[in-house]
């Protein structure tokens, strides 16, 4: 199964429209699928109460981030789709990722040593950052805010794709090129996790 994230809070909007390219292809090639958009999830941010060191599952909030996990654990590839806020990625996606905290494990060493429970199990990723903004570099860290903690997380990232010169709401739905782009890196991580 792949999952597909997307963490704008426009319905509708490039993000959305992308998404839904992304796992349209997926399906097209008999995958499975599950869509989220975090603006529907009621969830709160990690407040670093450590609390799954020891439960090894968030035991501090009981909110849509629960069937969220299972969606997560049953996968084995991730799209995910922010668009560029303030050089960053909206905070309903720095939330997700942060809520994945609960997958490490820690050793009881100073540094402390960890691990992922995600990890060793071939998940692929794909992270998409979508910007209005001309060159590259004034996306500032979307892309790596994203790919860092998955690749921690035990994600081999398979593409890392940016989107610039896009703002208003259905704007993507112009560039005709970036969305076969969207569509064949959808076809590779079929592929991938059909294996």
């Amino acid at each position: 199964m792949i999952l597909g994230i997307e963490g704008s809070p426009r319905k509708l909007g490039n993000s959305h429209i992308l998404l839904d390219a992304f796992i349209d292809e997926v399906q097209s090639k008999s995958i499975s699928a599950s869509t989220v958009h975090l603006r529907d999830l009621v969830f709160s941010s990690c407040v670093g109460c450590e609390g799954c060191r020891l439960a090894k599952k968030c035991v501090r909030f009981n909110d849509d981030m629960k069937s969220l996990y299972q969606l997560i654990e049953q996968s084995q590839g991730l799209v995910l789709v922010s668009p560029v806020y303030n050089y960053n990625i909206t905070s309903w996606v720095k939330a997700f990722l942060d809520r994945m905290y609960c997958y490490y494990d820690f050793a009881d060493t100073v540094p402390r040593g960890w691990s992922s429970r995600l990890a060793g199990q071939s998940r692929k990723a794909v992270v998409i950052a979508i910007a209005e903004q001309e060159k590259e570099e004034d996306m500032g860290f979307a892309i790596e805010a994203m790919s860092l903690p998955l690749k921690a997380y035990g994600y081999d990232i398979i593409s890392e794709i940016r989107v610039l010169n896009t703002f208003k709401s259905g704007d993507i739905n112009k560039n005709i090129d970036m969305i076969n782009n969207v569509r064949e890196i959808a076809r590779e991580l079929a592929t991938l996790v059909s294996r």
